[in-house]
């Protein structure tokens, strides 16, 4: 019988979490500018220096990582009632093709919003992809009238 789980991922995983993020870029059609390896290595250096700003939530199976979701802490400016105030981001959330409509999706989302919830964070938005709103609604989020965004040409 396999072991799944879905919990915060460690440092030694992030090289696994690269490869994933990789393999996304592929998947969709990207040709990357760089080696797998150089990225891979950057990708987890990067998650090293981030982990206070970035919480990485991952899917195992069997001990290998299948799936990966990003909580991006941001700091808000303050209230006259809140000193201290944060949102969250959920970005990159992923799972590879194999390890997909098994409600694998669904414990990631979970999972990045109880670490949310445990943070007291008191927003939490997400980009979604067409075919993943379902999974993103059934875990509470919906449209707001009142969140905005612009898409800005790359550099």
């Amino acid at each position: 019988m396999e072991t799944v789980e879905v919990r915060p991922a460690r440092p030694e995983e992030f090289a696994a979490v690269a490869g994933l993020r990789w393999r996304w870029e592929v998947e969709a059609g990207e040709t990357p500018q760089t080696t797998e390896s150089a990225f891979v290595e950057g990708f987890a250096a990067w998650a090293r220096q981030h982990v206070d700003t970035h919480r990485c939530i991952v899917a195992t199976r069997d001990g290998s990582v299948v799936g990966m979701a990003w909580l991006a802490v941001v700091t808000r400016t303050p209230t006259p009632d809140a000193m201290v105030r944060a949102t969250g981001d959920l970005q990159s959330v992923y799972l590879i093709p194999e390890a997909r409509d098994g409600g694998l999706g669904g414990r990631l989302v979970a999972a990045a919003l109880a670490e949310a919830r445990a943070l007291g964070l008191y927003k939490v938005t997400v980009q979604s992809t067409t075919r993943a709103v379902p999974v993103y609604a059934r875990n509470g989020f919906a449209a707001s009238p009142k969140l905005l965004q612009i898409e800005l040409p790359r550099p």
